[in-house]
């Protein structure tokens, strides 16, 4: 007689089309992979997010979130695992593993503002962090039944066997937030490109462009602001540029440092939040203290004669945090 199945329900309130994976952000991307790696482990899979319609797709159900919590009763889960959001538990409160996955910091203010409060008070779950920086940044009032830190990992997406030895000297920012943005455009306009004419600097994930400057005038510096990008876009510039400025002043995990280390591309960071803990100095990246040391290591990067060595390192760093190895911890929690 075979097993039955155990019933993992993965709430995600900020998908909005399954059908564009290679658009979505990190946290519903992870959400997508982790279903994925769980279904072929025999788990039946539910992903509840704000989608129009049901879909069943590669044996996982995507069905809206409100028709779950409306109909809660005919939708019966062994486990819950919910990113971000504790609504959801208020709807299964008795014999349920109910697993809080929190990929931001966990602010009052901002859990009232967001009507989270309540619910995480009230409600007795686990908590996975994503790194142990996140887990170190919890308010005390918070109470929770268990804390675990699971780290995030690489998406199947940025997994590449074929890595190029030789770069163009393109260098990328690829976080969504603009601080210390224009602190570093002027570092690259006074010290990157009077010295490195041929030098691109590409900004993804940002849309407008600081008041400060002009965009004519700006790609007359090789600066490209390039807003939001298909992951596969992403992925070819990674294979390609020579380094990562991800200076890291909120990050409580970084997924696309991570990205960019799986693609060969070393970090240049000023090493604060959880990037401390991910870049290694001198081995899958730099970390320095001041924007012009930020320069001194573009320079070096644009002048070295072989960039093999840490080009491995990057990869052999992101390779740690593989799904395939972090996916063991999160068997081991839903067991």
């Amino acid at each position: 007689m075979s097993l039955k199945k155990k019933k993992i329900l993965i709430n995600c309130p900020s998908i909005v089309d399954v059908k564009k994976i290679d658009t979505l952000g990190g946290v519903e991307s992870l959400c997508i992979a982790l279903a994925h790696e769980l279904s072929k482990r025999k788990f039946e899979i539910t992903i509840a997010s704000i989608f129009k319609k049901r879909i069943q797709k590669n044996k996982i159900s995507y069905i809206p979130i409100n028709e779950i919590k409306k109909n809660f009763k005919n939708y019966n889960f062994d486990s819950i695992i919910s990113a971000n959001d504790a609504s959801i538990f208020n709807f299964y409160k008795e014999n349920r593993r109910k697993i809080y996955w929190l990929h931001n910091k966990l602010q009052i203010e901002k859990s009232i503002r967001k009507k989270q409060f309540f619910p995480i008070i009230i409600n007795n779950f686990n908590v996975v962090f994503v790194s142990d920086y996140l887990k170190n940044l919890k308010s005390f009032l918070f109470l929770f039944k268990k804390k675990s830190t699971i780290n995030n990992f690489l998406i199947p997406h940025f997994n590449t066997n074929k890595i190029t030895k030789k770069r163009k000297q393109i260098f990328v920012w690829s976080v969504q937030r603009e601080r210390g943005l224009i602190d570093f455009i002027d570092i690259w306009i006074n010290e990157i490109n009077t010295n490195s004419k041929n030098a691109k600097f590409y900004i993804f994930g940002i849309d407008k462009i600081p008041n400060n400057y002009n965009n004519k005038y700006l790609k007359s510096k090789n600066i490209f602001f390039k807003g939001r990008v298909s992951k596969n876009e992403l992925k070819k510039t990674y294979c390609e540029a020579m380094g990562m400025i991800c200076l890291g002043y909120d990050e409580t995990f970084c997924l696309n440092a991570l990205e960019a280390n799986a693609c060969g591309l070393p970090v240049i960071t000023l090493g604060k939040t959880a990037l401390k803990n991910y870049v290694l100095n001198n081995y899958n990246g730099f970390i320095v203290d001041t924007f012009s040391e930020i320069a001194s290591k573009i320079k070096y990067l644009i002048n070295i004669k072989s960039r093999n060595k840490i080009i491995k390192n990057s990869i052999s760093m992101s390779k740690k945090f593989s799904l395939n190895n972090v996916i063991q911890d999160w068997l081991k929690l839903l067991k």
